[in-house]
């Protein structure tokens, strides 16, 4: 009776060792990793990684040109006068002739809007008894920000715009109404030389490109600032030229790819 139940002790002491020795197997064995682009990201050694070990960033850029449809401009009146209440009433005489210049032009009121109204004093400053300075006159500037969908006509409505009484015409921009096309295409342009690139270096060093981990971007463009100008109120023979040439829009991307033996 003693000799069986020391073999049947025996034989549950080894089942159990079996059963522990699995477990301890099961746990060690490896995950298989897959290969795909697009995969999970393969866990990092590192203890305070929180990325792949092995990733590649590259910096790429996309640029489009197009050919402007609006421009915009500043343009407006600047008057002097020796008091406060003349320079104001003069100013607003001539930006009715401002205004009337730009609707004859065909330009929509959604497209005008008052981007600087200011009155200074102007002062003289050469005393020499040390008394303050004296004001000698003021000074009214009134500014509007013009958006000219008719590209064809924009030295003639300038010109209306001078003849009409306003005397200051500044930032002269060229763009697209709508840029949202050209931008898009720059930014495929510059994802597929930063994929391009990827390849190339994961080739030259024995790796592939496994997936993309991060990416950014920075646009600009679409605006070609002209010299600020001031114009004078007086007639010519013919209407002022200005050519729109091209507009060009740019994308920057930044992209973090994860690379794979």
């Amino acid at each position: 009776m003693t000799l069986t139940r020391n073999k049947i002790i025996a034989g549950l002491a080894g089942a159990t060792a079996l059963v522990a020795c699995g477990t301890s197997l099961a746990q060690q064995q490896p995950a298989s990793t897959p290969n795909v682009p697009g995969e999970a990201p393969v866990p990092s050694s590192h203890p305070n990684s929180i990325q792949p070990e092995t990733t590649l960033s590259i910096s790429a850029s996309g640029e489009v040109s197009r050919t402007p449809d609006i421009a915009t401009i500043t343009a407006g009146v600047q008057t002097e006068a020796e008091t406060a209440s003349e320079a104001m009433s003069q100013n607003a005489a001539r930006m009715d002739g401002v205004y009337a210049a730009l609707r004859s032009a065909g330009v929509a009121e959604r497209d005008m809007q008052t981007s600087n109204l200011s009155l200074q004093p102007r002062y003289n400053y050469s005393n020499r008894d040390g008394s303050p300075p004296k004001v000698t006159g003021y000074t009214a500037s009134n500014q509007l920000n013009v958006k000219v969908r008719d590209l064809d006509n924009l030295g003639e409505t300038m010109d209306a715009i001078v003849a009409q009484g306003g005397n200051t015409i500044s930032g002269l921009q060229f763009g697209l109404d709508d840029p949202s096309e050209a931008r898009d295409e720059a930014r495929r342009e510059a994802i597929q030389k930063a994929v391009e690139r990827a390849s190339l270096y994961a080739e030259a060093t024995g790796y592939r490109v496994a997936r993309i981990v991060t990416i950014s971007e920075n646009a600009s463009g679409g605006n070609m600032p002209m010299p600020m100008m001031a114009v004078r109120n007086e007639s010519a023979d013919a209407s002022t030229q200005v050519s729109s040439g091209e507009v060009g829009y740019s994308v920057d991307v930044n992209v973090t790819f994860e690379l794979r033996k």
